[in-house]
């Protein structure tokens, strides 16, 4: 877990450092597509004022560089062939680059796959003084009883999500306020390892220094849920092509985070078996003609399939709308009712206002916010990313829902574990660390 820690703190560093310089570079690693942003900060820079702790400067940026390209090498979000998603990344970086004018160095990626849990942490500690200080939420967060993730798994969020002190609940910042015992609960998000380290390994042949990871369903909430959604409960659903990212939010924290090994992949995949036509073939009808729901007139409406098999009689095939609608709404059927288990599992039946928005390339499909209401719950909208200055209008569609959420990230993120200098007590017994601490805090 120390481990963990160190690394994601010299990532946090590195980020400070680059975002000083002025530029940093965004990339969402997707299964149908990798998109690379580039963002300059002219703001203020990220110094830390009087009583304002780690992170809260607030920096303003532009986009100065975007570029997109097909995604090749990953599946259900998790990269398969090192070599191909190598060559993408390359590909989207220097584009960006290109158009930027900019060379960059560092990249804060985010990806959708690896299976991800959530847990929920308590942790206590008893004031020295009775003023709470930044070394009192370190102790009250290092106290939470981290479980047994399971071999191989690694942390991506451990985020404090509410804070008591002594009887007063829902405090979002306990620092300077006076008591006695402070309580802290903690979301903890861990991932599949091997996924994470085959990103960042991926991102060092690409000559990129990796300056933060975030999971796309969260960075996806923080760009298309609005401020009341996020206050009040909401759950915002990336649909990507290989994964269905799911997250819960509470009181402006992720409180719940998973993920559907299922996307708009998978119906293109269904309409290329069904009508036996080449994926991208299958690609073009989808975006194009696809739909969830079938009336009289898609009877009549003939769709012209094409190809270039050489065979004339199967290249002049015509199928009807509806039977396209009949290979397409069985399996986005599947992915709502796999959403719908989680959602129950997650306990979002109990939040005081259960709001579902769809975000993703997926979400585009004609007729899903209808069916999504019929199988979710009433209260589901289309989601878009919030407009970003600088942003091409390419790029503000919901298929970047996580690209603009992880430049908000990248400007604003929350605090998390890793923001707070770790206490003396939780070093190893011997470590010269602890005894540098010791005098430090004594001396």
């Amino acid at each position: 877990m120390t481990d963990l820690y160190t690394s994601q703190r010299a990532m946090r560093n590195m980020r400070k450092a680059a975002m000083q310089r002025g530029v940093i570079a965004i990339l969402d690693v997707g299964t149908s597509k990798i998109a690379c942003l580039i963002l300059r900060f002219d703001g203020p820079d990220m110094r830390e004022q009087e009583g304002v702790g780690p992170m809260a400067g607030q920096s303003q940026f532009r986009v100065i560089g975007a570029a997109t390209t097909r995604s090749r090498g990953v599946r259900f979000g998790e990269i398969s062939v090192m070599n191909e998603t190598e060559r993408a990344i390359r590909t989207a970086v220097q584009a960006a680059q290109k158009m930027a004018n900019v060379r960059v160095d560092h990249v804060i990626a985010c990806f959708a796959g690896a299976e991800p849990r959530s847990y929920g942490l308590v942790g206590e500690h008893e004031l020295q003084d009775s003023v709470v200080t930044e070394q009192d939420v370190a102790r009250a967060l290092a106290a939470c009883d981290v479980p047994d993730i399971g071999p191989g798994r690694e942390v991506l969020h451990a985020q404090p999500v509410n804070f008591a002190l002594d009887h007063r609940s829902g405090l979002g910042d306990p620092r300077g306020q006076i008591g006695n015992k402070l309580s802290c609960d903690m979301h903890l998000l861990s991932v599949d390892g091997d996924v994470v380290q085959n990103l960042l390994y991926c991102i060092k042949r690409c000559d990129l220094e990796l300056a933060g990871i975030a999971s796309s369903a969260y960075v996806s909430g923080i760009s298309s849920l609005v401020e009341d959604e996020q206050e009040l409960g909401a759950a915002c659903i990336d649909m990507g092509g290989g994964a269905t990212g799911l997250s819960v939010f509470m009181k402006k924290h992720m409180i719940y985070a998973d993920s559907v090994r299922m996307g708009g992949d998978h119906v293109t995949s269904d309409i290329s078996k069904g009508l036996q036509i080449p994926v991208t073939t299958a690609e073009r009808i989808k975006t194009r003609h696809g739909g969830l729901y079938a009336t009289g007139m898609d009877d009549r409406e003939m769709i012209d399939i094409g190809g270039d098999s050489g065979d004339w009689e199967k290249d002049r095939r015509q199928i009807s709308r509806t039977e396209l609608i009949g290979i397409m709404r069985p399996r986005v059927e599947e992915i709502l009712e796999e959403v719908r288990a989680r959602l129950d599992v997650a306990g979002f039946d109990h939040l005081p206002s259960q709001q579902i928005v769809l975000t993703g390339g997926g979400s585009q499909i004609p007729g899903l916010d209808g069916l999504a209401s019929r199988i979710l719950g009433q209260r589901v909208r289309l989601g878009r990313p919030l407009r970003v200055q600088g942003l091409p209008q390419a790029a503000t569609g919901a298929a970047f829902a996580s690209a603009v959420g992880l430049c908000l990230f990248a400007a604003h993120p929350q605090d998390e574990w890793w923001d707070f200098e770790i206490p003396a007590e939780r070093y190893p017994a011997r470590s010269l660390r602890r005894a540098v601490k010791w005098f430090k805090d004594n001396w």
